[in-house]
């Protein structure tokens, strides 16, 4: 039986201002490049005040909605369960989802007062991606976000690792997670980001329980969670907490567990200028892929091309063109 949706992502709602900056900018203002860092809204504010914005570009995102945005520009029905207010901004981000054809809890109508958050994106010439965010009234993302209906109608939730910074962010990871399974759904989950794995490890444990089907990572968050010093060790430990899995290795392409055996993912050889959004970029398209009918070699394919695209261009969104060139180079895919 068909099912309404392919993806039901949930995951923090902030608008991505992207912007391009040099590493002095980063010794002047005591920035750490190439992680996300939690800040208040006074900090980033001065941010925003030491670059010139009007060079800036702004887009709905956070981790969860830029892959979920990803596999419908695939052709993936998708459902997202995120959090804004009744500003500007959060107007900007609702209109963004429905733009790409999202379904979402959300309502115009019905938004609560606050502050949307935001996420400063800072590029470097050498591909690096630095993120200043101020989660404003995505923090507040709770289980009261969901949409049990929805979950029961999709084939996979997409569970963004980022959310689990804030207790009411834990708890809805796992409602989430034990919805799915109440009614069959699989589950997916995404370590998001080193310092995520580095100081929320416990935590996300306790979110994996005995388990997710897909579990998303790249080589250090890998380590990270499992306690190793190197890729093939933290493999053979993830086996106990998915049934399948994919670490993203940059450069070396991917590894993938498909539930049997490891599939190498060969890269795609670019020049990379930005690397904002390649995982969520992977994750989308490798979600786009096995609920179509792909194998997780042919669906790997598909997201090492879609990931080496993202990067070899400002942004983490491709445009529709640049969609079907990659699975008319791949596939002849039918809907």
């Amino acid at each position: 039986m068909s099912k309404k949706y392919h993806i039901y992502g949930l995951g923090n709602a902030l608008v991505d201002i992207v912007t391009e900056v040099d590493d002095d900018f980063f010794r002047n203002h005591q920035v750490k490049k190439g992680v996300m860092t939690l800040v208040d809204e006074t900090r980033q504010y001065q941010l925003f005040e030491a670059i010139h914005l009007p060079d800036s570009e702004r887009q709905c995102g956070g981790s969860a909605a830029n892959t979920i945005i990803s596999a419908s520009q695939f052709g993936s029905r998708c459902f997202y369960s995120c959090k804004i207010a009744n500003d500007e901004m959060g107007l900007f981000y609702l209109q963004d989802l429905i733009a790409n054809r999202i379904d979402t809890n959300l309502n115009g109508d019905g938004l609560d007062e606050g502050i949307t958050g935001k996420c400063l994106v800072m590029t470097t010439l050498d591909a690096q991606r630095t993120m200043n965010t101020f989660l404003g009234i995505t923090s507040n993302f709770s289980v009261k976000e969901l949409d049990e209906q929805a979950i029961s109608e999709s084939q996979y939730i997409y569970i963004e690792g980022y959310l689990i910074t804030s207790e009411n962010g834990r708890q809805a990871m796992k409602a989430a997670k034990a919805m799915a399974e109440k009614h069959g759904i699989k589950t997916a989950l995404t370590l998001s980001d080193p310092s995520i794995v580095q100081h929320f490890k416990k935590e996300m444990e306790e979110v994996v329980g005995d388990g997710v089907d897909l579990l998303f990572c790249n080589e250090e968050e890998a380590c990270l969670f499992t306690d190793t010093n190197n890729i093939l060790e933290a493999r053979e430990r993830l086996k106990y907490s998915a049934k399948k899995f994919a670490i993203t290795l940059g450069a070396n392409g991917a590894s993938i567990f498909d539930g049997d055996t490891f599939v190498d993912i060969e890269p795609y050889r670019v020049q990379a200028v930005d690397t904002n959004g390649a995982g969520d970029m992977f994750a989308g398209a490798f979600l786009f892929g096995i609920t179509h009918g792909h194998t997780c070699a042919e669906s790997g394919k598909i997201a090492s091309l879609a990931s080496s695209k993202v990067v070899s261009k400002f942004g983490p969104r491709l445009n529709i063109e640049q969609i079907q060139e990659i699975l008319e180079t791949l596939f002849k895919v039918e809907d």
